[in-house]
């Protein structure tokens, strides 16, 4: 890999780019919290050859989100079941305006549709 290619993805989200003693730090965090995190599988960070965890901007979010239900009062294994229903909730309401524009299109009439 180029240096080219390694800066191009660092606005890569999914790209993991911090070390878990640095992501700990932005977050506010210990890296005992990112730990417990990981092992309620909220997120699964990468691990560089040497073994070390390595986390994205992406999983650094969830992480944001996990720290800010635990400081309101909420232990860490309910606060990841909480984001992992959230996301799916999310995904699931994306699907079905997905399937709402499909049905739209299917029952407009054929010249708004582009026909003849």
């Amino acid at each position: 890999m180029t240096a080219d290619d390694s800066f191009g993805r660092l606005d890569d989200d999914d790209y993991p780019a911090y070390t878990m003693g640095r992501a700990a730090e932005m977050l506010g965090t210990t890296q005992g919290f990112l730990r417990a995190i990981g092992e309620a599988r909220l997120i699964t960070p990468l691990r560089s050859q040497g073994g070390h965890r390595r986390y994205s901007r992406y999983q650094l979010r969830i992480a944001a989100r996990a720290r800010e239900l635990v400081d309101q009062g909420t232990p860490v294994e309910a606060a990841c079941r909480i984001i992992i229903l959230e996301d799916q909730l999310e995904e699931a309401q994306r699907i079905n305006a997905e399937y709402r524009r499909a049905a739209a299109s299917e029952e407009a009439p054929p010249a708004a549709r582009g026909g003849a």
